[in-house]
């Protein structure tokens, strides 16, 4: 135990450690760069398996005359400590349900998972900086500045869900956009070669997917919920929702409108193709533009320094050499 204390303890060990877990992020960021075509394929044979079951429900209801489409969680420990909790209630949040939708879980499990995090890591925070701050005492803090550490470390726990929620639905939704543009050029082409709206969707969602895994996705979900739902709007505004954006809201707004008052899909389209680029290029206007405020601590802090070395270097030493010979 004493050894394990003061392998953890020492600052070179931990540095040690912080570099091999960076080395380990940076190979299995390019392992899963690699490995994208796999991941789409796996998705969309979910997707399609979903859909399948949708269909083998419908037909078991209209037989049976009992519903239940909704997907059920089987329990597990999770399950378990929600309901006996009854954290739904507790830590109830109506928009929790349309975020994991935005971030791309789907269903009970994924909601069940959400709430028993939220109400475990401010515990597991807390008992993790107890540990280091009183048993291990890496640092000489009197004994109140230690409590509030803790505390501090279990607000950040019951936080933590959340900011991981929303980094997730900021990366899918980046991906998305990225990716939008082109897919709607896709969608406006095969339109215009005579193919059928749910036809085209379930095309550019198979080209899409080396571009953007997630709008592949939900161009796949959107497809299936063309098919199943009884009214086509729903499957629109249902897309909207689950990307939260204003392109691709606007873009379901005029398919709705082009369906219900009979305008020319075509035309909508490549309207809505041309706004959405125009959306990413001033996006990326604005990205460029931050960027030399950006760069301006990074420059002082690293750059200048250096800069400071290589200029002043030979100089200083010149003059030492000349002081020592003197």
């Amino acid at each position: 135990m004493d050894g394990f204390i003061r392998f953890i303890t020492d600052p070179q060990n931990l540095l040690s450690l912080g570099v091999g877990v960076l080395v380990f992020a940076t190979v299995l960021t390019l392992l899963s760069s690699m490995t994208g075509g796999v991941k789409l394929d796996k998705r969309m044979k979910a997707v399609s398996e979903r859909r399948d079951e949708l269909k083998r429900r419908s037909r078991a209801a209209i037989h049976t005359g009992s519903g239940g489409l909704r997907h059920t969680d089987d329990g597990g420990f999770k399950k378990r400590v929600v309901d006996r909790l009854n954290l739904t209630q507790l830590l109830e949040d109506p928009k929790v349900a349309d975020q994991m939708a935005q971030a791309g879980y789907r269903g009970p499990r994924p909601l069940t998972t959400f709430y028993f995090f939220r109400f475990a890591s401010p515990f597991l925070f807390l008992v993790a900086a107890a540990f280091y701050m009183f048993v291990i005492k890496i640092v000489d803090w009197p004994t109140m500045q230690k409590i509030t550490a803790c505390m501090a470390a279990a607000v950040a726990g019951f936080y933590a869900p959340n900011l991981f929620l929303q980094n997730r639905i900021t990366k899918r939704r980046t991906s998305i956009m990225q990716a939008f543009p082109d897919a709607l050029d896709l969608l406006l082409i095969c339109v215009e070669a005579g193919m059928s709206i749910e036809a085209a969707i379930a095309k550019v969602s198979q080209e899409i997917g080396t571009s953007s895994i997630d709008l592949a996705e939900e161009l796949s979900l959107l497809s299936a919920e063309l098919s199943y739902l009884p009214d086509r709007r729903m499957a629109y505004e249902n897309l909207g929702k689950r990307t939260n954006h204003p392109g691709v809201k606007s873009v379901a707004v005029a398919m709705t409108q082009a369906e219900t008052y009979g305008t020319p899909l075509s035309s909508a389209l490549r309207v809505m193709a041309k706004e959405n680029r125009e959306l990413r290029l001033s996006a990326a206007e604005k990205k460029a533009s931050a960027l030399p405020a950006q760069l301006t601590v990074p420059m002082i802090l690293f750059f200048l320094p250096v800069l400071f070395i290589v200029i002043l270097g030979p100089a200083i030493l010149n003059i030492m050499d000349t002081m020592a010979k003197g």
